[in-house]
């Protein structure tokens, strides 16, 4: 199948030129379907990394940015992405997602493989595919040098310039019990130690370069820490340091020893966890993108917000144990007991008291947890599903927040909210239950921090630090819903055949060692929309039946494959995994099979599909 040209509004990373699959003809090119704001997305750049070294000469990356939320789609903010993220190819961006439906693409991340005569052979979605596109990519450069179709050459990537700053997409900041600031210095890969003027650096534990080494504060190294959490004293005093940092690209948790300047990794292994168990020995368990952490006296211990897998974590910092503490692995929005309660991508907290308020960002929600009984309840004060979002005030079920990652509590009860995609500091109120705008015109705000009566802002696109100061004075903005804009798949009323693709990579197969070695999990939004066929099965084809009357919705989709070395005395196996969200349309005359593909060879056009 030919693959549809490229186009898009802007190109990054070219030197303003647009690439096109005419010029990169006898080069294997790689499409990573992405939005700035995914967390899978992100995984995936760190996977291709590896890939576009070792083909360097003929391989050629080109990153497709098809918006999830209206911001991500604005030039500054996937220019600001593409540089926080290091992202070292080519980038397109699709705003109208124009590509993603030529090359029917149906989930965040998505990768393509462009054959050198430019074919469409391999399609994959979600993460985990680091391996099996390196098996695909050498059996293409293998038969294309042999065909003689196969063209080596350098890369169109051009860096773009930097300029320095003293903090670099910063993210989270407390403060300490003496008034100092630490501030999660992301691209620096360090944390900032300021003085109580907030300006002054005393210094930086972190030497700047992205990496996992423990040591003393000028020697040791981090990937993008984000939240930060101070521990009680006497629970410092056992653990012998005084601060947890979520350590999110390193899929790490790191102590810092505020005396002495130690730094020292006290959970995670620093490989992301896929599958298994998350309870056990910290240092023992896979993280994944934990984001914030913050010390919560009902829970026992730090909790953690593992972003990459939509769950919420418990680090006891005296036993050195973690555990699940809230979620299923399921993305989305649902209320309830914390062990059968959905999250999306937790990524701020703040306390008060009883209440561990957080936000989830990819369902644009504020939501929080208390205890209720002998377990804890999962409640959400604003949001409604992972493809609503925007700027609107008042009541707060009907209010709108796009994307947020940071909050506060005040001083007064009420919850400040650093509403990221918005530019906006807003504040909700557990008394009336109503949102306002204390602010605008913030550069992507991802945390706040009180500090000596006064309430800062992290702005990680303004690589600083500021006061909210005398704007925080409440307005209503009367703002109107926003969607993702997907185009939905439309289907016919009634049962349909519903199947996922899964084919092993050249050298691999199943691995059916221990029984199946597939796992379908099926969902929907809202619940009524499923009639039959929801729930969790090993086959990854099944009837599905959807609920007279109700016209549309989304198909909540979680798919997961095991696959080993086919030979060997000791094979390597891997876990795949992909979350899908589907909207769906009901018409007469509309579809009767649904298929998505986590891996494989396309069988039909792609513009078709």
């Amino acid at each position: 199948m030919c693959a549809p040209e490229l186009t898009g509004d802007v190109w990054l990373n070219t030197g303003g030129h647009q690439l096109t699959l005419a010029q990169l003809r006898g080069r294997v090119v790689l499409l990573d379907f992405w939005t700035s704001g995914c967390i899978n997305c992100l995984h995936v750049l760190d996977e291709l990394r590896p890939l576009e070294q070792e083909f360097a000469d003929v391989l050629v990356t080109v990153g497709v940015h098809s918006p999830k939320f209206s911001r991500e789609g604005e030039r500054t903010s996937i220019e600001a992405a593409v540089r926080r993220y290091e992202v070292h190819h080519p980038v397109v961006n699709d705003p109208k997602m124009e590509l993603w439906s030529q090359y029917a693409v149906r989930a965040w991340p998505t990768l393509v493989v462009v054959d050198p005569e430019g074919y469409v052979v391999h399609v994959a979605a979600g993460e985990g595919h680091g391996e099996a596109l390196r098996r695909v990519i050498a059996d293409l450069v293998a038969k294309h040098d042999a065909k003689g179709t196969l063209r080596k050459g350098g890369s169109p990537y051009v860096p773009v310039e930097e300029q320095r700053t003293e903090l670099r997409f910063p993210s989270k900041a407390v403060v300490t019990a003496g008034g100092r600031i630490l501030v999660a210095d992301t691209g620096h890969h360090s944390i900032v130690e300021f003085a109580s003027d907030g300006e002054t650096v005393i210094r930086r534990f972190g030497s700047g370069t992205r990496g996992t080494q423990d040591g003393p504060f000028d020697v040791a190294e981090f990937a993008e820490p984000s939240g930060i959490a101070l521990l009680p004293n006497e629970v410092a005093e056992r653990a012998g340091y005084h601060a947890i940092v979520a350590d999110t690209a390193g899929h790490r948790l790191r102590g810092l020893d505020l005396n002495t300047g130690e730094v020292k990794t006290v959970a995670g292994t620093g490989k992301q966890w896929r599958d298994g168990t998350d309870t056990g020995k910290a240092l023992d368990i896979d993280l994944t993108s934990p984001w914030d952490v913050t010390w919560w006296g009902p829970a026992g211990g730090v909790v953690v917000a593992m972003a990459g897998n939509h769950t919420l974590s418990v680090f006891d910092p005296a036993s050195g144990t973690i555990r699940r503490f809230a979620g299923t692995t399921v993305e989305g929005l649902r209320d309830g007991d914390v062990h059968e309660a959905f999250f999306a991508q937790p990524s701020g907290f703040a306390v008060d008291g009883q209440k561990l308020w957080f936000v989830d960002a990819e369902t644009s929600a504020l939501r929080w947890i208390e205890p209720e009984g002998e377990s804890f309840a999962v409640h959400t004060a604003v949001g409604t599903d992972l493809f609503t979002f925007g700027h609107a005030d008042g009541p707060s079920d009907q209010a709108l927040l796009q994307h947020p990652l940071g909050l506060a509590v005040l001083s007064d009860g009420r919850v400040a909210i650093a509403d990221t995609y918005n530019g906006a500091i807003r504040r909700y109120d557990p008394f009336t239950r109503d949102v306002t705008t204390l602010a605008t015109g913030f550069a992507e705000p991802q945390g706040l921090v009180r500090h000596d009566g006064e309430l800062y802002v992290v702005e990680s696109a303004g690589n600083r630090v500021t006061p909210l100061g005398g704007n925080g004075q409440p307005t209503a903005v009367a703002g109107t819903r926003q969607a993702v804009q997907r185009p939905p798949t439309v289907l016919a009323p009634g049962e349909i055949e519903f199947s996922v693709v899964f084919t092993p990579p050249p050298g691999e197969k199943l691995d059916e060692r221990y029984g199946p070695s597939t796992r379908l999990e099926i969902t929907a939004s809202p619940p009524e929309l499923l009639a039959d066929g929801s729930g969790v099965g090993t086959d990854l084809v099944r009837k599905i039946r959807f609920t007279e009357g109700v016209t549309e919705g989304v198909l909540q989709v979680v798919a997961q494959a095991a696959s080993c070395d086919d030979g060997g005395e000791h094979p390597a196996c891997r876990i795949t995994r992909q979350d899908w969200g589907v909207p769906v349309r009901f018409e007469a005359g509309g579809g009767k099979a649904l298929s998505l593909m986590m891996a494989g060879e396309p069988k039909a056009p792609a513009s078709g599909q």
